[in-house]
């Protein structure tokens, strides 16, 4: 049953990816735009390190002889590292401030909400591994199923503030950052 829950977790770790994932194509030079890319890029690539570590910790908890209080405690530990990662990231956004593009307050002040609703969806997985019943295995891997299911819609569901904010000149100034491109080079969880 964990499978499926380390299945749907490969999913949300795209998010954080999307974010410091930029394609490197060359862009007239804007210094003021590159300086809040690197900032942004900077302050995303351990947050992106945490969220890949987190993905990771169920992966390897996923084995069938795991015991339902290992895998709550390894979920619930995951769940926060995530949530945490992601209100980091948010306010990484957020103190980087507007990029100069075209409606650059508006993009930024989306994708902080964006971001911030994500880390609040993680702390809430969270609390629901934490009510999870470990004695009766049947009711654990109920509740697994739905906490995979709110993990599905979650990495299923929005992060297009997400692109709106690193499209076009934004997205080539962070695709020149060294953070952003090592953060993105992480090797993905999904294949397991």
């Amino acid at each position: 049953m964990n499978k499926k829950l380390a299945a749907a977790l490969s999913g949300g770790a795209v998010l954080v990816l999307a974010l410091s994932g930029c394609t490197s194509s060359s862009s007239k030079g804007n210094d003021k735009l590159d300086a809040w890319a690197k900032q942004v890029c900077d302050a995303v690539q351990p947050q992106a390190k945490k969220i890949e570590a987190a993905n990771a910790a169920i992966q390897k908890q996923t084995s069938d002889n795991s015991t339902p209080d290992d895998v709550r405690k390894t979920d619930a530990q995951a769940f926060q590292d995530m949530s945490d990662a992601y209100k980091a990231i948010g306010d990484a956004v957020q103190k980087a401030g507007a990029p100069d593009v075209d409606n650059g307050a508006k993009k930024q002040t989306d994708a902080v909400k964006e971001l911030n609703d994500i880390a609040a969806s993680y702390a809430a997985l969270k609390k629901q591994v934490d009510g999870l019943d470990v004695k009766d295995q049947a009711k654990f891997a109920d509740g697994l199923k739905g906490i995979a299911t709110s993990l599905d819609k979650l990495s299923t569901s929005g992060n297009d503030a997400l692109k709106t904010l690193e499209a076009g000149d934004v997205g080539k100034s962070m695709a020149k950052q060294s953070s952003c491109k090592s953060a993105s080079a992480a090797p993905s969880p999904a294949g397991s």
